[in-house]
């Protein structure tokens, strides 16, 4: 109970900065119905769980082992995410709440989801590098309750800001919710655009 308690605690630390996953997260709560943003809010905890499972054993070494990897994953990635923050961007003045308007296919939340959550390889290396350390503290019999607990703190967080973002934005005016699609592109779009800058980097 201890180590998936602790786990619970890495997790929190984990997802809580603003990253890709909370802006999404963020983004889909104010733009949706409650119902459907829980959806593609689990698409996106299914997505980050499976890049902490990977970071926790060990995928980020593979990755920080190939520059080639790294170079395909940075450049794809940062194209992707400037391609999901100029969709952001794009639909910003056409918020409609309370409707159905704003919803997107279920296959293009997933794999948006997927997008947002693994298109940072170094992201992948960082988390390799806490969370491999972190394993090596465990016994083998402690692995799977510490990593359970990281999973578990992803999924109450992301579904508390989905709860609490989603009651706020009855709230506020439309204009509101307009300039917050707008801000948020412009960091997805600023994330995409350091992602190709470290990838070009790495070629010059």
């Amino acid at each position: 109970m201890m180590t998936l308690l602790k786990g619970m605690m890495i997790g929190f630390a984990f997802v809580a900065p603003i990253g890709m996953q909370n802006l999404y997260v963020f983004n889909n709560a104010m733009n949706n119905r409650l119902r459907r943003a829980f959806l593609y809010v689990l698409f996106v905890w299914i997505a980050d769980s499976a890049f902490s499972m990977a970071a926790f054993f060990g995928m980020g070494a593979l990755i920080s082992s190939h520059d080639t990897l790294k170079l395909i994953v940075m450049l794809l990635g940062g194209l992707l995410v400037m391609w999901i923050g100029y969709g952001i961007l794009r639909g910003a003045n056409s918020v409609q709440l309370n409707t159905q308007q704003n919803a997107v296919s279920l296959k293009k939340a997933l794999v948006t989801a997927v997008i947002v959550s693994w298109a940072n390889p170094q992201a992948l290396i960082d988390g390799s590098l806490m969370l491999g350390a972190l394993r090596g503290t465990l016994a083998d019999s402690q692995v799977w309750p510490f990593i359970i607990g990281v999973i578990i703190a992803t999924f109450i967080w992301f579904n508390a800001i989905t709860i609490t973002m989603n009651l706020l934005k009855d709230r506020l005016p439309k204009r509101v919710l307009v300039w917050v699609n707008i801000l948020s592109a412009i960091i997805v779009l600023g994330y995409g655009v350091y992602l190709l800058v470290e990838a070009i980097s790495m070629l010059i």
